[in-house]
């Protein structure tokens, strides 16, 4: 159907986002000349737009009344005829539904998190795949997509990459790794002097930096971890979005929780050692278009503790399961990422 729109609502976040491309790539596939219109958060259109998906990318701020209302007036203008909610939260289903969409796609009421959401939508999908890049795959899979998921390549611009490059060359880097020690909650982070204690691993015996990636209001956390960190002298990168990405493309591999930059260089094809506490890597671990049969790409690697009980309560202090996770273990990973890529 040629003349067929759809709108996609992914509004946030970072990982969130890189989770439902594989998803919008397969509605891309399988309707190459329809009209993709992406409704997200200003703050993450230059990701949405790094994936090449969308012919148009429409920002709201869904917290401004001002926003939502003339967000709505222009769906409405559109006429789409089906819209897919891959959120799944109240701000994201009442767009489409304000707007006028007559086909409202979204997940079931087993699958998301805020109570009574699927009440706005015609099509309720009830997920079987465990994955949540799998489970968005079931939503374009009910839109008429032909697989559920889809690879893809992110770009990014050279501008950036030259900038970022150079940037390290000043500190004297060429080869390093990224740490990305925060997460949103403290629960499913790693402790920053343990981060401190690979650095410092890290640059003895294997004769590489660190760069410490942080965003808004992580500076107490990254003092932390520099501070434990002594003569290994990581550098701290808080950086636009457009330089993150070269950042963690140009990486020999990253280290982190279950956290958007890590999914992000995961995205651009780089190596994870990925530090799991209370969060599921089954449903949120590294995700790659290879064999989905297990989830996790045996690029990866994904380290948690037998012990480690599965919850989503968002914690103020490091979960206990995450803590039996040592240095010499997540080194022992770093190594192995490093030497395979000589």
């Amino acid at each position: 159907m040629p003349d067929q729109r759809f709108l996609v609502v992914r509004l946030g976040s970072l990982g969130d986002i890189v989770h439902t491309f594989p998803a919008v790539a397969a509605l891309r596939e399988s309707f190459p000349e329809s009209e993709i219109v992406w409704l997200t958060h200003p703050r993450w259109k230059e990701l949405v737009e790094s994936s090449e998906l969308a012919a148009d990318i429409w920002e709201t701020e869904t917290r401004l009344y001002h926003s939502s209302r003339e967000i709505i007036g222009r769906i409405r203008k559109k006429h789409f005829r089906t819209a897919i909610d891959y959120q799944g939260l109240w701000k994201s289903a009442a767009l489409p539904f304000f707007g006028g969409v007559s086909r409202r796609i979204g997940f079931s009421s087993q699958t998301i998190r805020e109570f009574g959401v699927p009440i706005l939508y015609t099509d309720r999908v009830r997920c079987t795949q465990t994955h949540i890049a799998d489970q968005n795959g079931e939503l374009s899979q009910r839109a008429g997509a032909r697989n559920g998921v889809a690879p893809v390549a992110l770009s990014v611009p050279s501008i950036q990459e030259v900038f970022v490059l150079q940037l390290l060359r000043g500190f004297g880097i060429e080869r390093y790794i990224v740490l990305s020690p925060a997460g949103g909650w403290r629960s499913k982070c790693w402790p920053p002097n343990r981060y401190g204690a690979l650095c410092q691993k890290i640059h003895g015996a294997l004769g590489l930096r660190c760069v410490l990636n942080y965003g808004p209001g992580e500076d107490d956390l990254i003092s932390a971890v520099k501070a434990a960190s002594g003569e290994a002298d990581p550098i701290a990168y808080n950086s636009s979005l457009g330089q993150l990405m070269a950042l963690l493309r140009n990486a020999v591999c990253i280290v982190g929780g279950d956290t958007g930059p890590l999914h992000l260089a995961v995205a651009l094809g780089t190596p994870a050692v990925a530090i799991f506490g209370p969060t599921d890597p089954a449903r949120n671990g590294p995700y790659r278009m290879g064999d989905r049969s297990t989830n996790v790409s045996p690029i990866d690697i994904v380290l948690r503790s037998p012990h480690a009980v599965t919850t989503y309560k968002r914690g103020g202090q490091a979960a206990p399961s995450i803590l039996e996770i040592d240095v010499d273990t997540v080194f022992d990973a770093v190594r192995r990422q490093v030497e395979v890529r000589r």
